[in-house]
């Protein structure tokens, strides 16, 4: 039955072991290209006003005609000021544009003359911002302190493009320009409900960094008290934005917020199900980027004990496999018999790890559910060699 162990076990590595660091704010779901990145990887840069509607173009994106007033920057003599180009647009502009162009070889996206434009709505304080915005060849941490000052900007497309700054940068980067953020506004942002859901994961974690970089005593405590009123507060069904605060709470803390998490319930039988999600994902980001703060032993301990949450309990079988936590071996195959009798992913998670454990004792406990369940164990083995469906 186990003549394929090797082949699993190889792929269950892979899938597991080998998955590489964060290297973006796990707290702000996906972002796209920031305006920065998009100006100085075109060609060409340029002012422009919209003229006609939108409408798909022969590939099936919207697109719309723009005239060119004013050329801001042109490495490949692509633009001309009083030129008609064509741009893709994400919905219909009215006025004013600034126009990111790339020379290209000719094909369907090329706008004649080799040449493809996108287009992103602008008013004079974008466009100021577009032009002020630091270089992408500068360091990450002078970049970010530019930007932090204009997170939450009045301008929404402002304020969104520095956010997603911060979204696709490392941690290191985000924890070097700590001098840049301004903790009261930070404090306010955590628990202001009109904040953008999407934000307030990201205002949790620059909290606990804040906290943890200041020199000054009555500042950090602020920090914290924000974090852990934050944690306090009411939950709603969604509570968007929790991962991220309970990830300030470690950044400030270390190991005292992993022991004022666990005091507070959150890794036991009766916390949300979805609060014990965010709940790993901090975890799961220490591990990653807060090892100088708080031991891989404490790690380890943190997800084990969210094994017993039917919510999380595959997930977190998974990451210990990532940690090569294998001294949990006996919490883990013991889901088997308990969460994984009705739930497939658990099953998976825990064939994986077995089988990608080198100790005796997880061979031994393979074999045990391989003489109850022949079958289940093969096609939980045979998924285990699969990227899991997320």
């Amino acid at each position: 039955m186990f003549t394929s162990g090797s082949a699993i076990l190889a792929a269950f590595l892979v899938i597991v072991l080998a998955v590489p660091l964060a290297s973006a704010c796990p707290f702000c779901g996906t972002v796209g290209q920031s305006l920065a990145q998009r100006r100085d990887a075109a060609d060409a840069v340029a002012v422009a006003e919209a003229e006609g509607t939108a409408a798909p173009d022969a590939s099936g994106f919207l697109a719309q005609r723009f005239r060119i007033d004013q050329v801001l920057r042109d490495t490949a003599h692509a633009a001309v000021a009083g030129e008609t180009v064509p741009a893709r647009v994400a919905g219909p502009i009215a006025g004013t544009a600034v126009l990111f162009g790339t020379v290209m070889a000719a094909g369907p996206q090329a706008a004649g003359n080799g040449r493809s434009w996108s287009a992103v709505a602008a008013d004079e304080s974008l466009l100021g911002y577009v032009t002020a915005a630091p270089a992408i060849t500068l360091p990450a941490a002078e970049r970010l302190r530019w930007f932090a000052a204009r997170l939450e900007h009045p301008d929404p497309a402002i304020a969104a493009d520095a956010f997603t700054e911060f979204g696709l940068s490392p941690f290191t980067a985000v924890r070097a320009a700590a001098s840049g953020l301004d903790p009261a506004r930070l404090r306010a942002w955590v628990s202001e409900p009109g904040i953008d859901a999407r934000r307030r994961g990201l205002y949790g974690l620059l909290l606990g960094v804040a906290a943890a970089t200041t020199d000054d005593p009555a500042v950090a405590r602020d920090c914290l008290d924000a974090l852990h009123r934050a944690v306090e507060a009411p939950a709603d069904d969604f509570r968007a934005g929790f991962d991220g605060v309970l990830a300030g709470v470690l950044v400030a803390e270390g190991q005292a917020g992993l022991d004022s998490l666990e005091r507070r319930g959150l890794f036991g039988r009766e916390a949300r199900a979805l609060d014990q999600r965010h709940l790993l994902a901090a975890v799961r980001f220490a591990g990653e980027s807060l090892t100088e703060a708080i031991p891989r032993e404490r790690i380890i301990a943190a997800t084990a004990a969210l094994l017993a949450s039917p919510a999380v309990a595959a997930d977190a079988t998974v990451d210990l496999a990532r940690y090569q936590a294998w001294e949990t071996v006996a919490d883990v195959s013991r889901l088997w018999d308990t969460l994984g009798t009705d739930d497939p992913l658990i099953r998976r998670a825990v064939a994986g790890y077995l089988a990608a454990c080198p100790l005796p004792a997880a061979r031994q406990e393979l074999e045990r559910i391989g003489r109850q369940n022949p079958g289940m164990l093969k096609q939980a083995l045979d998924a285990a060699a699969l990227p899991a469906a997320r």
